[in-house]
């Protein structure tokens, strides 16, 4: 059984994967479990800013990540000790080991905002993400004359932020006097509302005009937001005319994001769109090694590929489930076998390495809302029905990647328009509602339940 400093580690391990490392150190800096028993954690916090945000910020990170590691867990607290409790000079050693790397991010180029750690030296390339690494190094030659603007889309953790940076990393490389720029789209979001409210706006989009190479990370987020559009819209064209490069990236392609303006979404789909798809077998093995290698430890050939096996579509998951295993081995100085790795795997491979037939999807969505199957399959235009079939229809492309039109013959051969317009609008619905989200997350684990 962990210890309680042990059952901390293993969580801020897997929380720094999450979140920058600027806001890790400031929010998990002497922070530790001071108890746990019956269900109950009470974490120690050094402070009353630190305990407000935690709670509020990231408590449910914290809350499933625990989980994860022992689902009796059922509730945190947090308290103010004071002084803290610090981090014990063993287990800082081998968090400081294990996220090398990762700790660099505290050198941020503050003029960028890019990352020294994201270059395409460190940037692993499969089939899976060919083209985008082709087209990426191929703009670093002479950016803004081919592939203006590039917009890279994907899922979640399988590296769209990793080779947006590389590319203003290479840039800068070779052209050491370019003006480079890279920002999350939500950072961009709030700074024109700032800027609006303060009466700047021309003033920060003159600065953004004058960027040579501007990279905007996850631009699905303006949707639905049309004064921002419109004011990106306008530093795009005026950076285009100028040949200057722009490179986009998002979860989905331009013509998926909804809510977004005819006119933006014109000039994304101008450039090149290249897709990130998820990484075959013999690729995560790759991942896992490399990764590995870089925080110098090494496991056993079964291990690698008991973890690539059951972790699919997700490299940001593959690289949790590494570093839960190099803290294990060296919290307790003993090399893994395969067995005990599944033991400390359990939980994630579990909710990861599942795959559900539509039939047990559909049920579970019908079950859950008490709901007969079939009802959820007719065709009818019933609010107590519509919000369900929507749902299943949304678990069906999200868990399993069916297409739109399987997904229409499934539900009365409905037109894929349909499946897509519910695909949307549940995404929408998840983005601003939380209760919604963990009532779809209600959902999963009764899918993937024995």
């Amino acid at each position: 059984m962990m210890s309680n400093e042990e059952l901390w580690q293993a969580v801020i391990a897997q929380i720094q994967l999450n979140i920058s490392s600027a806001n890790f150190a400031t929010w998990f800096k002497n922070t530790n479990i001071l108890s746990f028993n019956e269900g109950g954690v009470i974490v120690s916090v050094p402070n009353s800013f630190t305990k407000e945000w935690l709670e509020n910020k990231y408590n449910k990170i914290i809350f499933k990540t625990l989980r994860e590691i022992d689902p009796k867990i059922k509730d945190i607290k947090y308290t103010i000790t004071k002084g803290g409790l610090k981090i014990t000079k063993k287990t800082s050693e081998i968090l400081e080991q294990i996220n090398q790397l990762e700790l660099l991010e505290t050198g941020l180029n503050k003029e960028t905002n890019l990352n020294p750690r994201y270059t395409f030296e460190n940037f692993i390339v499969g089939p899976f993400n060919e083209l985008p690494y082709a087209a990426a190094t191929a703009l670093c030659q002479n950016p803004g004359s081919v592939y203006n603007p590039l917009f890279v889309y994907g899922g979640v953790g399988l590296g769209k932020t990793h080779i947006l940076q590389a590319i203003g990393n290479e840039i800068i490389k070779n052209f050491p006097d370019k003006k480079i720029k890279y920002i999350p789209s939500e950072k961009f979001i709030s700074g024109i509302i700032n800027a609006i409210k303060n009466r700047e706006a021309e003033n920060f989009k003159s600065k953004f005009k004058a960027i040579d190479v501007l990279i905007v990370d996850d631009v699905q987020f303006l949707a639905g937001k049309e004064k921002t559009q419109e004011e990106f819209f306008h530093i795009f064209n005026a950076l285009y005319q100028k040949n200057n490069q722009i490179v986009i990236s998002s979860d989905r392609s331009p013509k998926n994001i909804p809510a977004l303006t005819e006119r933006l979404r014109s000039r994304f789909e101008g450039g090149m769109i290249v897709d990130i798809g998820i990484p075959d077998l013999e690729t995560r093995v790759v991942i896992l090694k490399t990764k590995a290698q870089e925080k110098k430890v090494e496991f056993s050939e079964e291990i690698y590929h008991y973890i690539a096996s059951q972790i699919q579509k997700n490299i940001r998951e593959l690289e949790g489930c590494l570093n839960r295993l190099i803290i294990h081995q060296k919290l307790n100085k003993t090399p893994l076998d395969l067995e005990l790795t599944k033991v400390i795997l359990k939980n994630i491979t579990l909710s990861s390495s599942k795959t559900a037939s539509p039939k047990k999807i559909i049920q579970t969505v019908a079950e859950f809302y008490d709901l007969k199957e079939k009802d959820l399959l007719v065709s009818t235009r019933r609010k107590e029905i519509v919000f369900p079939r929507q749902i299943a229809m949304y678990l069906l492309r999200t868990e399993n990647n069916y297409s739109y039109p399987f997904i229409g013959k499934k539900f009365s051969g409905k037109d894929h328009t349909t499946v897509i317009y519910s695909f949307e609008k549940i995404s929408r619905e998840i983005e601003k509602n939380e209760k919604l989200e963990e009532e779809i997350n209600l959902i999963k684990q009764r899918i993937y339940s024995p």
